[in-house]
């Protein structure tokens, strides 16, 4: 469907996208996710050639994007909704939904209005339909361009950051709907993020990008389960991320004991990185723990319980459902596949210790407890 070689694209003396290579099949879910600036949203643009690559190539359904390809066609069959709604607004909801179907594909009226009255009910706004932009609130915005970008019924959607306007709740209405959409039309869905939840909850592929480079491609369970370097571990979800050393097969020292784990084929004492999930560790009494720590500080998250334990001088997280006062001694217990071996990378002993979200705490704790002046 769209095919990325060794894609690189610069602004000036700026290297945004570095060797980029990808494939997105027919009819799947892919999501971008990356910090700010890792390119997540160059990268879709130079999908339907908002922007051109200043070397390799983009393909969709093997037409080359360049300058000799008819651009126009090609975004016929590949929609796109942008962080920024670029409604027309002089025009109503209606209209503004109703402008590509006639204009470009020449549907009659009728037809069109229909289809996107239909639309404008299942992104909630059925109501709208006779408003101006200017009468809607930013979340309402996105929804008309996304009903939009819709109406023409393209092969493939690329949105950025399409919900990021919406409230928490709405937003996960809105994570359904376009699921549900998805799913019905059978649309090739593009989806630029730095929501994890977003990411894991909506894809069937997660693309994990960094400093113009992809990090990692695969299924949400593989890249939260078998992250392939500490930054992917820490971007996805919460990690403790400490050093060990792989002694055989099945075999890793950290934090001063010697665990059993899942992974082999690492080399007999390599230098490793070690992630284990904080709820994939259990709170047990002292003499039961495989490690000893003390508890530094607790959050009630709701849900949970987040402890940050100090073990020798490394802040792990951990979330259970359990409460431990600030202060107690305690142990952990680790099983063998809560244990994930990574290799050594660039990013290593960057991420992983909590000391700082600990200090964080302090600090707030300390400023709250000073008397006004």
């Amino acid at each position: 469907m769209i095919d990325i070689e060794n894609l690189r694209k610069s602004f000036g003396d700026v290297e945004v996208l570095k060797g980029i290579n990808l494939t997105i099949k027919e009819k799947e879910v892919v999501v971008i996710i990356g910090p700010s600036g890792s390119g997540k949203s160059t990268l879709l643009r130079c999908m339907n050639y908002l922007e051109e690559p200043t070397s390799g190539e983009v393909s969709v359904d093997g037409i080359v994007l360049d300058g000799e390809a008819n651009i126009n066609k090609v975004r016929e069959e590949v929609g796109m909704v942008f962080q920024r709604f670029n409604l027309f607004p002089h025009m109503t909801v209606l209209q503004n939904i109703m402008l590509a179907p006639i204009k470009v594909r020449h549907v009659a009226k009728q037809e069109a209005e229909e289809t996107a009255r239909k639309l404008l009910a299942r992104v909630g706004l059925a109501d709208k339909a006779d408003a101006y932009p200017s009468q809607l609130s930013g979340g309402q915005q996105q929804r008309v361009a996304i009903a939009r970008a819709l109406v023409s019924r393209p092969r493939v959607l690329l949105l950025d950051e399409p919900l990021a306007a919406l409230d928490l709740k709405l937003r996960k209405e809105m994570q359904q709907e376009l699921k549900n959409i998805q799913k019905a039309t059978g649309i090739t869905f593009v989806f630029v993020t730095h929501d994890q939840e977003e990411a894991l909850s909506m894809s069937d592929t997660i693309v994990v990008m960094s400093e113009g480079r992809i990090q990692q491609i695969g299924t949400p369970i593989d890249i939260y389960n078998e992250p392939e370097n500490a930054f992917v571990a820490d971007f996805i979800g919460e990690s403790n991320i400490v050093d060990g050393i792989m002694r055989k097969d099945f075999s890793v020292t950290f934090s001063g004991h010697t665990f059993t784990c899942v992974d082999k084929g690492f080399a007999k004492n390599e230098n490793v990185d070690v992630v284990i999930r904080p709820e994939d560790v259990d709170i047990v009494p002292i003499e039961q723990g495989m490690l000893r720590g003390t508890v530094t500080s607790i959050t009630f998250m709701g849900v949970h319980y987040e402890i940050i334990i100090d073990i020798n001088g490394f802040k792990w997280m951990i979330q259970t459902t359990d409460y431990v006062d600030e202060g107690a001694e305690v142990g952990l217990y680790i099983e063998p596949d809560a244990i994930h071996i990574m290799k050594k990378s660039e990013y290593s002993g960057m991420y992983g210790d909590y000391s700082s979200f600990s200090n964080e705490l302090d600090e707030l704790s300390d400023a709250e407890s000073e008397p006004d002046e």
